[in-house]
């Protein structure tokens, strides 16, 4: 599990749909070691803290080996969609996927130790990027998220330092799991349940999956004629 590319930007103007906003999307990578603080890497800033950044945000990660499955699912994407922090992120992986790491991993990177939180849920400006109104859909639809890292401990970070598992937590949830119950129509019961216990995972997250689950549960009870209980 390695660090291929660590990536910042400073917030810029982009237009989109009419609009004109301030998006730090546009990462690029940066030689050398780079101090990674509780709320970002130095270098590194997000127009919009109260969807980006923050404790729970401090590092985007993004698998280097989802940019294939992008170059040919859209060959037509422009050059800079194959360069390392074309997705946003901050960090570029190899062998960290979202069906492997879960939320609560603790890993040791550099001199820095950072813990798994919650995947990436895209948003206008990645559309925007990529100047494509589907992007959003195809990337949900993908389930080529990426994931945040919150902060554990500050250090310095490079390329190629490796990712070093420190521990787990329990219960949790794969990113991939997540990321699942986040978008899908027809969560599992059985996972809504479990993720109401997964400590790391945001309340606001938890929130929502309280309620998908008191929804399903509420469906049950209706099917079976009794009123629902609350969860």
């Amino acid at each position: 599990m390695k660090l291929v590319s660590v990536n910042v930007a400073l917030p810029r103007l982009l237009a989109w749909s009419g609009a004109t906003f301030k998006t730090g999307i546009f990462k690029k990578p940066v030689e050398g070691r780079v101090q990674l603080r509780t709320t970002n890497l130095d270098g590194d800033r997000q127009a919009d803290l109260s969807v980006h950044g923050g404790p729970n945000k401090a590092v985007y990660g993004y698998p280097s080996e989802h940019y294939p499955a992008w170059s040919a699912e859209l060959p037509e994407l422009p050059d800079f969609a194959r360069t390392w922090g074309a997705f946003g992120e901050n960090f570029t992986t190899r062998g960290l996927l979202e069906a492997d790491i879960s939320v609560g991993d603790r890993y040791r990177i550099g001199s820095a130790v950072v813990k798994v939180t919650t995947p990436r849920l895209p948003c206008y400006k990645l559309a925007a990027k990529f100047q494509r109104d589907d992007m959003i859909e195809r990337s949900l639809r993908s389930g080529r998220c990426g994931f945040y890292f919150a902060v554990v401990q500050e250090g310095e970070v490079g390329a190629g330092d490796e990712f070093e598992l420190l521990s787990r937590e329990a219960p949790t949830l794969t990113i991939a799991e997540v990321n699942s119950l986040y978008t899908s129509k027809s969560p599992n019961r059985e996972s809504l349940q479990r993720s109401l216990d997964v400590k790391t995972l945001p309340e606001s997250w938890r929130d929502r999956f309280r309620a998908r689950l008191a929804e399903i549960d509420g469906q049950i009870d209706a099917r079976r004629g009794r009123t629902p209980n609350p969860v």
